[in-house]
């Protein structure tokens, strides 16, 4: 099965995640499908926190993958911010 999780990235006390497709059997940063994005929680005020691409989303719940219930969370997020 093909998930939407994300993929941590960035360094000790400093987080920064990868939206990514991947397989559901791979390691959390193991090999993905595709980037489709990226999270930064501790984004300043002038600073991107969040950018999904909305066309590959699309395509990829289009053909049955399944996001992760933090990456739902974060793409009712984007749509809110971008509305």
């Amino acid at each position: 099965m093909v998930v939407i999780r994300l993929s941590r990235g960035g360094s000790k006390a400093r987080p920064f995640f990868n939206i990514v497709v991947s397989d559901k059997r791979t390691r959390r940063d193991g090999r993905f499908i595709e980037r489709i994005g990226f999270y930064n929680p501790i984004a300043t005020a002038n600073e991107e926190s969040i950018r999904i691409a909305q066309d590959r989303l699309t395509y990829w719940t289009g053909v049955g993958a399944q996001a992760s219930p933090t990456v739902e969370r974060l793409i009712k997020q984007a749509a809110k911010k971008a509305a």
